[in-house]
């Protein structure tokens, strides 16, 4: 028996986040978001599999893929973290209590520690996925990280916004760089997801540029390297491959994050910071292992 259900939240300062139960409604629940600037139905090739086993709820952060585009005033990691525990708490109240494991990648993952160490701790396991962590000024990670990050901002606000066709985004990723290593059907998946028609025959992406270099540059201030200790329930740090030719900066930034601050730790083999569509099965098996180890799951 698997589900179908969308729904739409609210949260306390009027944003919506859209979002749909699939999945296995007898399983152990997982809330399964995505990247700055990206949806998460571009994560198919990686949640699609897990749909069996598991009761999952997917949806957009604020302003990305399918959640409307709210005040831009809002978008920063103050707020964001606030819906990580508003949309946790929300599902609860409309679907009951049980066993629940938050699935976050980027920067959600951080919005989700954020929340985790200052508003609470509210999961029965937390999962990671490459976060952007930025080590404190004077950590030897701490300028490769800043120029990472303020090569992104550059990057976001200059690049394409609109489209001809959603074909012309599927071509943009298979001939980009940054692509190279993505699943090809996580291409197709991702130009269909973060596109809208713009009411002029074409398509325009849903998140606007500078809200997406917003996150990158507020990733510089964040202050957020935390001890393992300060999260009150097993979390799951699972980082870029830093032995891969050309990782990003965020592979070595986590492994120092997870050996330094006594995360429990693994990188993905050949995974670059969009893991979960570049290598979604080892990604999947290692958050699978991971739920085992903690009596989750059989």
């Amino acid at each position: 028996m698997t589900t179908q259900e969308p729904f739409t939240l609210i949260m306390s300062d009027g944003a919506e986040v859209v979002g749909r139960r699939v999945g296995n409604p007898h399983g152990v629940r997982l809330l399964i978001t995505h990247g700055n600037g990206f949806a998460i139905d571009g994560y198919r090739v990686f949640f699609e599999p897990l749909l069996a086993d598991f009761d999952v709820f997917l949806y957009d952060m604020r302003n990305h893929g399918k959640s409307p585009v709210g005040r831009r005033s809002a978008h920063h990691y103050q707020r964001l973290a606030l819906d990580v525990g508003e949309i946790r708490a929300e599902i609860v109240r409309r679907y009951g209590h049980k066993t629940t494991v938050g699935v976050f990648h980027s920067f959600s993952s951080r919005a989700a520690m954020k929340h985790a160490v200052e508003q609470g701790w509210v999961w029965d396991a937390l999962v990671l996925f490459d976060p952007p962590s930025v080590p404190p000024e004077g950590h030897t990670l701490f300028e490769p990280m800043r120029q990472f990050e303020v090569k992104l901002v550059q990057w976001a606000m200059e690049r394409q916004e609109t489209y001809a066709s959603v074909d012309d985004l599927i071509a943009s990723f298979r001939e980009g760089r940054a692509q190279a290593r993505w699943v090809d059907e996580a291409r197709v998946d991702m130009a269909n997801a973060t596109l809208r028609p713009d009411g002029k025959g074409g398509f325009a992406t849903v998140l606007p540029r500078e809200l997406e270099a917003a996150i990158y540059l507020q990733a510089l201030t964040l202050d957020l390297w935390p001890m393992a200790s300060e999260f009150r329930g097993p979390t799951k740090l699972i980082a870029a491959d830093p032995d891969m030719k050309g990782t990003p900066p965020t592979a070595f930034s986590n492994r120092a994050l997870g050996t330094e601050n006594g995360f429990d730790y693994a990188a993905v083999p050949g995974g670059g910071h969009l893991l979960q569509i570049e290598q979604p099965e080892a990604s999947r098996a290692i958050m699978l292992a991971f739920l085992k180890e903690q009596g989750i799951i059989g």
